[in-house]
């Protein structure tokens, strides 16, 4: 029997290498599932595309608030809402990818305060199974993704203030009126 012909040889196919540029650095693409992304990028598209949502939603509201038409208003937040969901999707795919994970684990973000594990844990250094690292932060991205934590925590501030001033507005008022 040749060896040709043996069934339990091993295969003799070449394979290339997975990675076309080892130890480079790979594109950050904005709107696909494939690639990575670091922390602090994700952090900074994230602001951006939060940003973007806000202003389109609020023109949208302005639009449809003055024309009288309540239809209008829930037709204008679902066009708004469903890019910005794909947008945040994929862009956590990409930062799955940069762990070493597989897409799917962005499911887990629907668990509360699991979602907080594509901001604290590290990407791995190096090329993995999607790609080469990311290309270095740049000094916009650097203060984009350190803004979006100090927006967080001062929305949480006021969300904390803002109900306890208007109760003391209102002690204040009521206090007024029983004087004589």
């Amino acid at each position: 029997m040749s060896e040709a012909m043996n069934p339990y040889a091993a295969p003799r196919a070449t394979v290339a290498d997975v990675y076309e540029d080892e130890g480079g650095i790979q594109p950050v693409k904005w709107f696909s599932a494939k690639g990575r992304v670091g922390r602090l990028r994700y952090l900074a598209r994230t602001l951006v595309g939060y940003l973007l949502f806000l202003a389109v939603f609020f023109v949208l509201s302005m639009l449809t608030g003055r024309s009288g038409v309540g239809i209008w208003a829930g037709l204008a937040v679902t066009l708004v809402t469903i890019p910005y969901v794909i947008f945040i999707v994929l862009l956590s795919i990409q930062r799955s990818h940069d762990m070493g994970w597989t897409g799917w684990t962005v499911l887990m973000a629907f668990i509360p305060f699991v979602g907080l594990i594509w901001l604290l844990n590290p990407g791995t250094k190096g090329s993995n199974r999607f790609g080469a690292p990311p290309p270095p932060n740049s000094t916009l991205v650097k203060i984009g993704g350190l803004i979006f934590p100090v927006m967080a925590l001062v929305g949480i501030i006021a969300a904390i203030a803002l109900p306890a001033y208007q109760g003391y507005m209102q002690r204040a008022k009521a206090a007024q009126v029983v004087k004589p």
